[in-house]
């Protein structure tokens, strides 16, 4: 853990930082550039803490200054001294309590952090019952995304006939959303009697999720070059109005063999935004994957790395238990996360991260 004169100089620095982020917003040509100001905001947002902290910590030294002044004046009366006293040992309590919030306060910030997210869900091993399982999980997604206020689009759903998805894709937009839902990304796996199965035998599947963070043109660009666009009509559950144009979309980057379809839009140019848009974001997720590979000596987190190959969380119906397996965790009511009682695991994944980091420091 740094000490305290390490501590205040990085909190120095953030805070130049912040004041310089504040200057460009007089910038012309900066209140001219929307992205420019997304991202500016984005980062004033995030630092906002921080600045309202440094404030809390030089109010809370001024106060025990002029009590010191106030307790060492002759002119005080005892009554006058005792209360000074009392005021700056509260001023003194406040900034222990500012100083033991610092180093968290001070992390390096997610890079992904304020960005939207991109969420796709597909069934894994176990047949009907994994996509059925799928379909739950997207639905929780949406549930949970909703009561936290977040804006969610639906980029693409395609269904089963007993109610499950074959591949499910939604963007969520807001504040804090890839924070959250950052922790979902792996293998979810559900034992359970499927209401299908007339023998009572207990049945498990996997669904796999994908969260990437939803990748603005500055963050990824893709030569012209490096991609192929063909385009057909769209079929599905878009409807006949879909259909009487060419709207749907197929996008294949041509390095990586990655293809991107898509469809749910009646207008070929939202379709072909969107669709790059969503290939922008596993290209860049891809990218960071290799980094990430690279650096050997880079330990691999207690909370797991978020490889849609890691098994994560299991949901165990005759239990009644959902447990994550990268902190042990256990929440006894299934139907309650499946319906999107999910802040419980990413709090404590998220207090966990922070410890490990900090333990790290």
């Amino acid at each position: 853990m740094a000490d305290l004169a390490q501590l205040e100089a990085r909190l120095a620095i953030a805070l130049r930082t912040r004041a310089e982020l504040e200057e460009q917003l007089t910038q012309p040509e900066v209140l001219a550039d929307h992205t420019a100001l997304a991202r500016i905001g984005r980062e004033l947002s995030r630092t906002a803490p921080l600045a309202e902290t440094a404030a809390a910590l030089t109010d809370a030294r001024a106060r025990q200054t002029d009590a010191k002044g106030m307790e060492l004046d002759p002119g005080a009366d005892a009554e006058m001294r005792a209360l000074a006293a009392a005021e700056r040992a509260a001023a003194e309590e406040i900034e222990r309590d500012i100083i033991e919030r610092l180093p968290a306060l001070l992390l390096d910030p997610d890079p992904n952090d304020g960005k939207d997210v991109l969420i796709e869900v597909r069934p894994g091993a176990g047949g009907d019952e994994a996509g059925i399982f799928a379909g739950e999980l997207f639905r929780a997604y949406l549930r949970y995304a909703e009561r936290r206020g977040w804006k969610v689009e639906v980029d693409g759903l395609s269904e089963t006939a007993l109610g499950g998805v074959r591949e499910a894709m939604a963007e969520v937009s807001g504040t804090g959303a890839w924070a959250a839902f950052k922790w979902e990304s792996g293998v979810h796996r559900i034992q359970r009697v499927p209401a299908t199965e007339s023998s009572g035998r207990i049945h498990t599947s996997t669904a796999t999720v994908v969260v990437l963070p939803v990748a603005e043109a500055v963050d990824f660009v893709i030569p012209e070059g490096d991609i192929r666009i063909d385009v057909k009509r769209a079929s599905g559950h878009g409807g006949q109005g879909v259909n009487t144009t060419d709207s749907a979309v197929r996008i294949t980057h041509i390095p990586s063999g990655t293809v991107v379809e898509m469809q749910d839009e009646r207008s070929q140019l939202r379709n072909k935004e969107k669709g790059l848009a969503i290939l922008r974001s596993r290209l860049l997720a891809a990218e960071e994957e290799r980094k990430r590979s690279a650096n050997s000596v880079a330990r691999k987190a207690l909370i797991g790395s978020g490889d849609r190959s890691e098994k994560i969380r299991t949901y165990n119906g005759p239990q009644n238990r959902v447990t994550d397996h990268r902190i042990g965790l256990d929440k006894f009511d299934v139907d309650g996360v499946l319906s999107g009682d999910l802040s419980v695991f990413h709090d404590a994944l998220a207090a966990a991260e922070q410890a490990e980091r900090l333990a790290g420091e």
